[in-house]
Formats: C-alpha cells, sequence, structure tokens
C-alpha cells in the first residue's frame, strides 16, 4: 500500500512529462505565430499593392460622363434640335441579383414596353455589367414620385436625370435634318468605345448623322466612392466632358415651311439653294415624319406603317429621287447650241407637231399636236417647243450633249452634305456600251434632247444645275451646314466655300440670251409658266417641265382621265430670281403632277416669295 502511494507521488518524473508538453506547446504556438507573421508580412508588404488596389475596386469606380450634343440651328438663329432634360429608369446588371425578375416587379410600378425590354436586352449585351442602361425614357412626375416610394426594393435600380434630343418644329425639314436614335449592335462595332462610353444615342440620318463627330463631344468621367448598397459618398475624381459643337445651316426654317405647306397632299421635294454661296436655304421632300419617336426608338407597329406607306414618307425624295428632267433640261441643251455655234437667235425651223428622222417612219411627237409654227430658240424655250429640240439634239449630237452637260453637275453627285444621295444619270453613248452592251442610236440622242430617254435626275442635282446657270458656270458645292460653334463661345467658325469650278463660256451674250428667254417663260403672256407672274414685285427667270413615267405607244395617246394616279406624269420647274442678280435657284418635283406650269410652277413661286419678300440673315 505505502509502496504504490510512493509509485504515484514522484514528482520528478510528473515535473519531466509537464515540462516536455510545455515546450512542446510552445514551440507549437511560436510555430503559428511565426506563419502568422509571415502571412502578414506576405498580405501587408509582399503584396500590398495587389490588395490595394482590390480594395479599392470595391468602394471605388469609374463612371463615364456623356458630353452634352451640339445643338443645330438655322441661318437665322432659329433652334431646329435641342436637349431637353428627361428622367430615365435605369439598371446597373452588376449590382442585380435577378435582372428579369427586377424588370418585372418593375413593370407593376412604371410602365414599359415590350420594345423598351428589347431594347434594354440589347444594350446590356454589348455593355460592361458596371454600366447603368436606361429601361425607359422620359418618366413623368407621376412615375418618378411612384418609383421613389419603393425604391428601397430595387438594388441597382435609379432614375437619373438625362438630356434628350428634341426636335421642336416636328416633321418640319425632317428630311435635312434626320435625328438621333438609340446606338444598335452594328453601329457599335464600328465606333470607338472610348468615345461612345455612356452614350445611348447616335446620329441616324441628315446632318445629325453627318456632322455626328463633331456635334457629339468628347466623353468625362467621375471616379465615385460608394457604400455596400451602392450609394454614392463622395466623388474622388471627375474630369468633364466637352460639349458637341453647335451647327448652323443654311436652311431657313421659315422658307422650308412655306415650301412644305406648299407640297402639302402631294408627293415631291423642293431644294433651293444660295446662288451666291451654295447654301441650302430650303430641303423639302414630302410627305415627311415626326422624328421625335424615333429618338428613344419608335414601336414596330408605328415604324411598319411610315415603311409600308405607298407615299414613302421615310423616302428622301430631294437626294434620292431619280426622275427624268424632262423639259426642263431644255436651257442646257439650248445654250450648248448656242456655245457650239450649232444655232443663234435668229434660227427657226418649223413645228408641225412631230418630227422624223430621216428613213424613220416613227414620229416623234411635241406635246401640241397642231404644233408651234416656225419657232426660233427663245420661241421653243418660252412655249417648250419639243420639236425644235429634237432638231437641236440630232445637230449637236450626244457627244456634245453630254460633254456640254457634265459641267452642270448632271449624272453625279452634288457633294451635299448628307449620306445616301443618288448619282442620276447623264446618258452617253460609252456609257450604253459598258452599260448594256449596246450601240448608241439617233432616236436616242433626239428624246435625251427634251430630258427624256436615259437622263434621270435629283431635285438637288437639278436646282445646283439652275444655280450653275444663274452664276454664269461658276459650280459651288451645296451645303446644309455653314458654320459652327465651340459650346459657350459666340464665336462662329464658318466653313469655306467648296468651288468645284467654271463651266467654259465661249461668248456671255449666249448666256444673257438663255436667261431672258427663261425670264419670257413667266413674264411672258406666251410663257409656260405665265401664271405665277401675276402679282410679282420682281423677275423671275424659269422653265417649267413634265416628265413621262412610261412610255406612249405610237399610235395612243396619253389618257388623263382614265389614267392611275401612280402613271402621271411627273411635273417639274426650276427657277432663279432677281433675274438681273440672281440671289437664290429652286427645283420643284411634284409626282404625278402633270403640269409643270399649272402644278410645280406655283410652289417655286411661294418658295421666292417666302425668301426674297422678307429680310434674311445669316450668321
Amino acid at each position: 500500500m505505502a509502496d504504490t502511494q510512493l509509485k504515484l507521488k514522484d514528482h520528478l518524473r510528473e515535473s519531466r512529462i509537464f515540462t516536455s508538453r510545455v515546450i512542446v506547446a510552445g514551440v507549437g504556438v511560436a510555430a503559428l505565430v511565426l506563419v502568422i507573421l509571415m502571412r502578414m508580412i506576405y498580405l501587408q508588404v509582399m503584396s500590398h499593392d495587389h490588395f490595394t488596389t482590390l480594395s479599392q475596386n470595391n468602394r471605388v469606380s469609374i463612371v463615364p460622363v456623356p458630353p452634352t450634343r451640339g445643338l443645330i440651328f438655322d441661318r437665322n438663329g432659329e433652334v431646329l434640335a435641342q436637349n431637353l432634360p428627361s428622367f430615365s429608369l435605369e439598371l446597373v446588371p452588376e449590382k442585380i441579383d435577378d435582372v428579369d425578375a427586377t424588370i418585372k416587379a418593375l413593370g407593376e410600378i412604371i410602365s414599359f414596353s415590350d420594345n423598351d425590354v428589347s431594347q434594354f436586352k440589347k444594350a446590356r449585351k454589348r455593355s460592361k455589367a458596371y454600366q447603368s442602361l436606361p429601361l425607359r425614357f422620359r418618366l413623368n412626375e407621376e412615375e418618378v414620385a411612384r418609383f421613389s416610394i419603393r425604391q428601397h426594393q430595387f438594388s441597382g435600380v435609379e432614375i437619373k436625370a438625362r438630356l434628350m434630343r428634341e426636335y421642336p418644329h416636328g416633321s418640319l425639314a425632317v428630311h435635312a435634318l434626320g435625328y438621333v436614335g438609340r446606338i444598335n449592335e452594328a453601329e457599335m462595332k464600328v465606333l470607338n468605345p472610348a468615345d461612345y462610353n455612356g452614350t445611348t444615342h447616335v446620329g441616324k440620318t441628315g446632318v445629325e448623322r453627318y456632322y455626328e463627330d463633331i456635334l457629339h463631344g468628347d466623353v468625362g468621367f467621375r471616379k465615385i466612392e460608394s457604400n455596400a448598397r451602392g450609394r454614392i459618398l463622395r466623388v474622388l475624381e471627375e474630369e468633364r466632358p466637352t460639349p458637341g459643337h453647335n451647327i448652323f445651316l443654311n436652311l431657313d426654317i421659315n422658307v422650308q415651311r412655306a415650301a412644305e405647306e406648299a407640297l402639302q397632299g402631294k408627293r415631291g421635294a423642293v431644294v433651293a439653294i444660295d446662288v451666291k454661296t451654295g447654301g441650302m436655304i430650303a430641303l423639302a421632300s414630302m410627305p415627311g415624319f415626326d422624328p421625335n419617336p424615333f429618338v428613344n426608338g419608335i414601336d414596330s407597329k408605328s415604324y411598319r406603317q411610315l415603311a409600308d406607306s405607298v407615299d414613302r414618307p421615310l423616302f428622301n425624295r430631294a437626294i434620292k429621287g431619280r426622275y427624268p428632267p424632262g423639259s426642263t433640261l431644255k436651257p442646257f441643251v439650248g445654250l450648248a447650241g448656242l456655245e457650239y455655234d450649232e444655232v443663234h437667235g435668229g434660227s427657226e425651223i418649223s413645228c408641225i407637231g412631230w418630227y422624223q428622222l430621216k428613213n424613220d417612219e416613227h414620229k416623234y411627237r411635241d406635246w401640241k399636236k397642231t404644233g408651234h409654227g416656225s419657232v426660233t430658240l427663245d420661241d421653243a424655250i418660252v412655249e417648250s417647243c419639243d420639236v425644235y429640240f429634237y432638231d437641236l439634239a440630232l445637230q449637236l449630237g450626244i457627244d456634245r450633249i453630254y460633254e456640254f452637260n457634265k459641267h452642270f453637275g448632271f449624272g453625279r453627285v452634288t457633294g451635299v452634305d448628307i449620306l445616301g444621295e443618288t448619282t442620276g444619270l447623264l446618258p452617253s453613248r460609252d456609257w450604253k456600251r459598258r452599260v448594256k452592251r449596246e450601240a448608241w442610236y439617233p432616236g436616242e440622242t433626239l428624246i435625251t434632247g427634251i430630258g427624256q430617254g436615259f437622263n434621270v435626275t435629283s431635285p438637288v442635282q437639278l436646282a445646283v444645275g439652275t444655280s450653275i446657270l444663274a452664276n454664269y458656270g461658276l459650280h459651288i458645292n451645296p451645303k446644309l451646314v455653314y458654320a459652327t460653334q465651340e459650346s459657350g463661345k459666340g464665336t462662329l467658325e464658318y466653313l469655306p466655300l467648296e468651288v468645284v469650278g467654271t463651266v467654259p463660256i465661249v461668248k456671255k451674250e449666249n448666256w444673257d440670251y438663255m436667261m431672258e428667254s427663261m425670264k419670257r417663260v413667266v413674264h411672258s403672256h406666251r410663257g409656260t409658266a405665265r401664271k405665277i407672274a401675276a402679282g410679282a414685285t420682281y423677275t423671275i427667270a424659269g422653265k417649267t417641265g413634265t416628265a413621262q413615267v412610261f412610255g406612249i405607244a405610237q399610235e395612243e395617246e396619253y389618257d388623263q382621265e382614265n389614267l392611275e394616279d401612280h402613271l402621271r406624269d411627273h411635273a417639274l420647274f426650276i427657277a432663279f430670281a432677281p433675274a438681273e442678280d440672281p440671289q437664290i435657284a429652286v427645283s420643284v418635283i411634284v409626282e404625278n403632277g402633270e403640269s409643270g406650269g399649272g402644278v410645280a410652277a406655283p410652289i417655286a413661286r411661294v418658295v421666292l416669295d417666302a425668301f426674297l419678300l422678307r429680310k434674311n440673315t445669316r450668321g
């Protein structure tokens, strides 16, 4: 019993065991402390830069700030395109667990269309997760209030104030101005992401598209600090965006309005050009459309109504329309005859109502069945005698007609600052051989001389040709924009005139002769446009024209009463005024209008009055 107690009380052994355990534990603790210290050194010293960056990204973000788009003014300072403040409902996908569920829940508070959702999803595919994307634009005050009450339920959703494009005159001048719209996938592939970061809209048509680089401006940014709920605490750094430049148009909105009102209910175009500068005073294509619904995405039903309309309101007839010039080409052919010395002022021929080539039974008819009798070049212009120009065209030949008329811009783009302009067609022997692989025939020369056959032009080309004629051969490129202005500054930067060249003049008196004849078209009692001279306080030089939509067989007649509207002749008129010192040149085309003197010419008179009978300033 005593021996057992002695064994249990071996203090030395117990002391040794305890000491060894303490040492082991101490070594273990020291090892753990060393590991922790090494980890701390790694985290806080060796990896300091890396983890500092991660920490900053958790609470600091860089937000792009889109620039304010430049404004558009007419020649008298009238605002044509502006930016209005608007509230938009926006989502940041990165801060939302279930975007689709959030959109569905938002639909119970604020109404939005399927198109809105579709546009949002398209934008989401091409944007970064941290970017704020608009779901609905132009919220009203009631919608803003409804969301504000329940905003705490929607993490990553907020209402932002944006400046949205607005066209205060609605459809007026839409084909000249164009419009902006949401950036689509195709555009995103060609736009520089750095330049359009945070931007939702881009110019689609008209000067909005052509001058996109000038109007857009440069993107800025904000480096912001936010808390875990995404609320902005402070702005750490900011680089303000550079606003786009304002642009000033040669367009006179009052003349533009007069042109469109005169065309109301018709399909056609009016182009008016400042003869001295090439400035586009009016560029009207009717019918038009309101561009405002296109800014944030027009609904598919409304778009289809416009796209499928037989009147084609989306089609810019002024620069894309292709029409035979008809008799409006006669002054140019007549001038060619004078300059090439094939005719002179006193040259006469007999018009019996039709014209025949030798050894050809085909009769090329005049618009006047009974003929005009004995006519000079002046008579042929004033009364628009076809037979005279059949004969003159044959004397000139297609090669000289082509060579002379190409100086007036026919058959090529004018260089107007809108995309999509058609080239038109000035036919030639080489063109027919190259394109149709056929020889040129004399009969084709005859109908070319009266602006029919293969001849095709656009209203803007016809206006430019008229301006060159009024300017004694000086060819200036037509322009819608005449100046730009840096935002916040009053100084205008004027665009230079672009002189293309001059038409070679053999004798100035030949041009004087033609201009006098064109004056008599309006101011003579025999003139085909004499009706528009009534009450005029200035002189007008002009030329009427009609252009066939389809060919008529030799023994058939044009049956006006039984002809469907879309098959009726087009009505045309060109003019410049005042005739003694031309300031403005105008071309008018009314589709299926039939009478150049009765339908197209009165429209031109309205436009001329609107410009010449009121004070016009620029700049």
